[in-house]
């Protein structure tokens, strides 16, 4: 199922730039924006879970952890 994504407040001359470059690719600039937005993404790399467990750590590690075995007992005392 495609979905649909609404840009807001682009300055007029992207929109003109956009225009030409989609005309220059024999495209609708609804096409061009597409495959721009395709191009961007292509090479995106999505962070693996041992990475963003490893910058969640590096974030908190200067707080004071409680061990999980501590709130479960603690939540079932409050039964």
């Amino acid at each position: 199922m495609a979905g649909n994504l609404h840009v807001r407040n682009l300055d007029d001359d992207l929109i003109a730039r956009l225009k030409r470059r989609a005309a220059r690719h024999g495209r609708s600039t609804e096409a061009e924006h597409r495959e721009i937005l395709r191009q961007a993404l292509a090479n995106e790399e999505e962070a693996s879970f041992e990475k963003l467990a490893a910058d969640l750590r590096s974030l908190t590690k200067r707080r004071k952890q409680t061990p999980s075995e501590v709130l479960l007992r603690e939540g079932r005392a409050e039964r």
